[in-house]
């Protein structure tokens, strides 16, 4: 069996938290920013790899291995970033299962049809929302 490793663009508070997932479960992480300040954000007990780099540059992206990668996930604060990346990813090093956060949801279209998956926080939010309503809430005022 194929050994997993994950490489995540982008150390924000999703990307260190999903970072500290995959690394309390042993598996292989690396993770990429730009702003190697960032990397505070992991919790003390990651034991993945960092690296300060832009996450399309091709040749950084070489020496974190990425032709190994079994997982992509890009989130930045930034979807053509996370576009840009992630197409990277797919089309450049035909990583199989890479995902991206896009917010702006007209963005979207651009990676459609690509194999690359797509969270959009816009969405999730109106869907949980909507949800919350539909079911009543506890908290919810319209009650």
């Amino acid at each position: 069996m194929e050994k997993s490793y994950t490489i995540i663009a982008g150390c924000g508070r999703l990307g260190a938290s999903i970072a500290g997932k995959l690394s309390e479960q042993k598996k292989d992480v690396m993770i990429i920013d730009r702003d190697k300040t960032s990397f505070r954000k992991l919790p003390i007990s990651f034991g993945g790899l960092t690296l300060a780099a832009s996450v399309t540059d091709l040749e950084r992206l070489k020496a974190a291995e990425i032709d190994k990668a079994t997982v992509f996930i890009a989130v930045t604060d930034d979807d053509c970033t996370n576009i840009c990346a992630a197409q990277i990813a797919k089309k450049v090093f035909h990583i199989e299962k890479v995902v991206t956060r896009i917010y702006d949801e007209e963005k979207i279209s651009l990676v459609a049809g690509m194999g690359i998956d797509t969270i959009c926080p816009t969405r999730l939010s109106e869907k949980e929302i909507a949800d919350y309503i539909q079911i009543g809430g506890r908290d919810y005022v319209g009650k």
